[in-house]
């Protein structure tokens, strides 16, 4: 395996043209010039230089990696400048998992200010329901915007950020009785249909809403359940039962629907941010971090 250092050496001395110089130029004695150029030798296994009058002149193995040293060297100082760019936030790659419902209301303004803000940097967005934290964990993701039960999830190398707190809101049909209200008791609605309540599912959300239901008392009365908070609207709108539905996910409200707070209980999401800690303190992370939650606890 060739040594870069020692290809700078030689590169020092094919550029002045002697030992002696190379040494005044590096901080060396002549000596110590010589023998990282007999190793190198060694490791590239052909003579480097020849003696030309008083001075050296490369071989043709000599001017090749002198001239290889001379493009590692413009690569490394490019790095350099790239990366004191990535650690003062002025560009590189944060690559930003989140569910669908934080699609609606949440990532689009965040990332929207974040671009503003930050124009140099690139964002790779991605919208996935399974795997959000794991892909942090494992640095496939940069950051994940996830939804956290009871208990906190631990993962090593990742850092957990409480963003807000999300509560589930009622959608009715204008037309419904409990529209004349501003919130609406949970045990008022027992008898109801209801729209995408997604009780049979193991997630957080789905233990929200069963916990909700069983604290009020009543099993509820699924008549659908849909893929998207705005086609649960549309049914709700059309009277076919009502939803309880994410406030992130209500940034758009169907015309036909109207949205009041619910009690007793109220369910809530509890929305966090989950970054790699490799990138956590960099200034572009902390930068997105801020917007997240700046976005969220507006919302």
């Amino acid at each position: 395996m060739l040594d870069v250092r020692r290809m700078q050496v030689l590169r020092a001395v094919v550029t002045s043209g002697s030992v002696s110089a190379a040494a005044s130029y590096l901080g060396y004695t002549p000596s110590a010039i010589s023998q990282q150029l007999a190793t190198l030798e060694k490791e590239a296994g052909t003579p480097l230089l020849e003696k030309a009058g008083r001075g050296l002149r490369p071989t043709p193995a000599g001017v090749l990696l002198s001239e290889r040293a001379g493009r590692i060297s413009e690569l490394l100082n490019e790095t350099e400048a790239e990366l004191a760019d990535i650690r003062a936030g002025r560009t590189g790659l944060l690559r930003l998992r989140f569910f669908t419902t934080a699609g609606v209301g949440l990532i689009p303004p965040a990332v929207a200010k974040f671009r503003a803000e930050h124009p140099e940097v690139q964002l790779a967005l991605a919208q996935q329901e399974v795997d959000l934290l794991d892909d942090v964990a494992a640095g496939e993701a940069d950051l994940a915007v996830i939804v956290v039960g009871e208990e906190v999830p631990q993962r090593r190398g990742v850092r957990l950020v409480h963003l807000a707190d999300d509560p589930f809101r009622l959608a009715l049909p204008k037309s419904h009785p409990q529209a004349e209200h501003d919130s609406v008791d949970m045990a008022k609605l027992a008898d109801e249909a209801w729209i995408n309540s997604a009780t049979d599912r193991e997630d957080i959300c789905a233990r929200l809403l069963r916990d909700a239901y069983a604290s009020a008392g009543f099993a509820p009365h699924v008549a659908l359940e849909t893929d998207s908070t705005y086609s649960a609207q549309g049914f709700v709108a059309a009277g076919l039962g009502i939803a309880l539905i994410p406030h992130l996910g209500l940034d758009v409200v169907h015309p036909g629907v109207e949205v009041r707070a619910v009690t007793n209980p109220e369910p809530k999401r509890r929305i966090y941010v989950a970054v790699r800690e490799a990138v956590c303190e960099l200034p572009a992370t902390r930068s997105l971090m801020d917007c997240l939650a700046e976005t969220a606890n507006r919302a």
